[in-house]
């Protein structure tokens, strides 16, 4: 299987039905696995300002190919839908147990399956105690309603904290971690004040905590930010990259890319995938196009001494 995820935060809102299905049989034809979305993609695009379009359109995409659920693994989260329009972020259904209750049941209803493979905590919320929000999602896991544990944008204290929850409780902890990453690294102590997500990048100490405990899987999202590789002059690097370690990485890149005669984009892809540890990235694919790209990318193998080259530049 392809170490890539299809992200489908805006299937069903920006990117319509007929468009949506064809690049996800693609990508499973392909043998892509993962899918990931959330209960409130995407409530920002939708006028009733609410969530739930992505996975109502993984629903009908799941009824109207038989036997497809059984070849792919499917994630969602929860703890992020507004609970009013216009609500997010100040007020956000959150992770207290009621809340991940019928979240959950109304995502398995809308995606029209029995369990989710992975089930995130979209971001972290500090008015549920930890242990509440441990027990809620274990209680689920040994229900066989979800399969995984996830924490997304989620401080690595936290993290642990709730591993250690787990293990006293005896219910299933988090395996998986999903973060922002990417080849260009932002300056120190950039917040991702977009998406209010304080700790959602992935550091040099997460790197660490993943590769010494196996079992947390790293998925990235953002990792092609938005095809500002391809020197898009509609999708310009962000502000919090401009320092002199990139420019040093885009040269590193742009050496790589032109010696495989590949595209950036694929390499960042193929970086992500090799390393130690290994990196999931989350594309949000729009088009074929992008799609052949991240393919190309998932494929790709660099040598060790490219990857050397693109490893020792700071």
């Amino acid at each position: 299987m392809l170490n890539i995820a299809l992200g489908a935060m805006e299937y069903g809102t920006r990117i319509g039905e007929k468009e949506s299905f064809a690049l996800l049989d693609a990508y499973v034809d392909a043998g892509g696995e993962w899918i990931d979305t959330a209960n409130c993609y995407a409530f920002w695009q939708h006028p009733s300002g609410h969530g739930g379009q992505s996975e109502e359109l993984l629903g009908r995409w799941f009824a109207s190919r038989p036997g497809v659920r059984e070849r792919v693994k499917l994630a969602t989260k929860v703890g992020c839908e507004p609970l009013w329009p216009g609500s997010y972020p100040a007020h956000s259904e959150g992770l207290s147990a009621k809340a991940i209750e019928t979240a959950l049941e109304t995502s398995l209803r809308r995606l029209g399956v029995d369990h989710i493979d992975l089930y995130w905590a979209h971001r972290d919320d500090r008015s549920t105690p930890l242990e509440e929000t441990v027990a809620a999602f274990g209680k689920h896991a040994a229900a066989g309603t979800i399969g995984r544990i996830g924490l997304s944008n989620y401080a690595l204290w936290r993290t642990e904290r709730m591993r250690g929850l787990a293990l006293e409780q005896g219910v299933e902890g988090p395996t998986a971690l999903q973060l922002r990453y990417s080849y260009l690294q932002p300056r120190p102590f950039v917040r991702d004040h977009a998406h209010d997500h304080r700790f959602g990048w992935i550091t040099d100490d997460v790197l660490d905590y993943a590769e010494t405990n196996p079992a947390q899987q790293l998925f990235a999202y953002g990792p092609l930010m938005s095809g500002a590789y391809e020197n898009r002059p509609d999708r310009p690097i962000p502000e919090a990259f401009d320092h002199p370690g990139t420019t040093r990485r885009l040269q590193a890149l742009s050496g790589v890319a032109e010696a495989l005669n590949v595209t950036h984009s694929e390499v960042v892809l193929a970086w992500l995938t090799s390393g130690a540890p290994a990196v999931t990235p989350i594309i949000g694919i729009s088009n074929h196009t992008y799609l052949t790209t991240a393919l190309r990318g998932a494929r790709l193998t660099l040598t060790p001494e490219h990857r050397a080259r693109l490893d020792e530049v700071w």
